[in-house]
């Protein structure tokens, strides 16, 4: 799920910025491969990076059961709920440094725009897998994360590259379960009671 959250962000900030700019292309792909042999699809490039993932700790202690529409109850593991840290870098440099920072505003403000995303609401296409009922039900929304000149030098320095324009968005929630079960139960559908008349004394 976590893929299939980034692939349809990717599919909707691309349809977004190529209308603004046909040229811009957006990719997904890990940042920190700049400096190496492996940074052929990253130059000239808007790429989109997960950098961290977190639980979201308020959903953490759902209760370990659903009731389906058969006459069992069936006992199943809650989904982890994660919220994923996804930095969009501009990867433009020298005289194309300028393009970068409008490319970067482009960014900005299709997610002040538009920052809930859901799978019947999108773009479709792209990589993403409809026919999965996880992606089917997929939602998310996205937030400006703002770092400290701190936190942005331990960033980059862990990614190994020098900084370039850049936005540090808080995807959140995105919903992984296995499905797996845990135990079925028949469910309660009558009580019956005994009752006896005490004789008087």
């Amino acid at each position: 799920m976590i893929g299939q959250a980034i692939l349809l962000l990717r599919n909707e900030l691309q349809s977004y910025i190529k209308n603004q700019d046909a040229s811009v292309n957006v990719v997904i792909d890990n940042i920190g491969l700049l400096e190496t042999s492996n940074a052929d699809g990253l130059t000239n490039n808007v790429v989109i990076t997960v950098v961290n993932i977190e639980e979201e700790s308020t959903l953490k202690n759902q209760p370990a059961l659903r009731r389906p529409s058969s006459n069992v109850a069936t006992y199943v593991n809650p989904p982890v709920c994660l919220n994923l840290y996804v930095l969009f870098t501009c990867n433009y440099s020298g005289p194309d440094y300028i393009f970068a920072l409008k490319r970067l505003a482009y960014i900005i403000q299709f997610l002040q725009s538009k920052n809930s995303f859901s799978s019947s609401s999108s773009v479709v296409g792209g990589g993403l897998d409809l026919d999965s009922e996880d992606t089917l039900n997929l939602r998310f929304t996205l937030e400006l994360y703002t770092l400290t000149f701190e936190q942005i030098n331990h960033l980059w320095g862990s990614l190994g590259g020098r900084q370039m324009p850049f936005a540090m968005y808080k995807l959140r929630l995105v919903a992984i379960t296995e499905r797996a079960v845990l135990r079925e139960v028949p469910l309660i559908e009558e009580i019956e009671t005994n009752t006896r008349e005490l004789s008087a004394m």
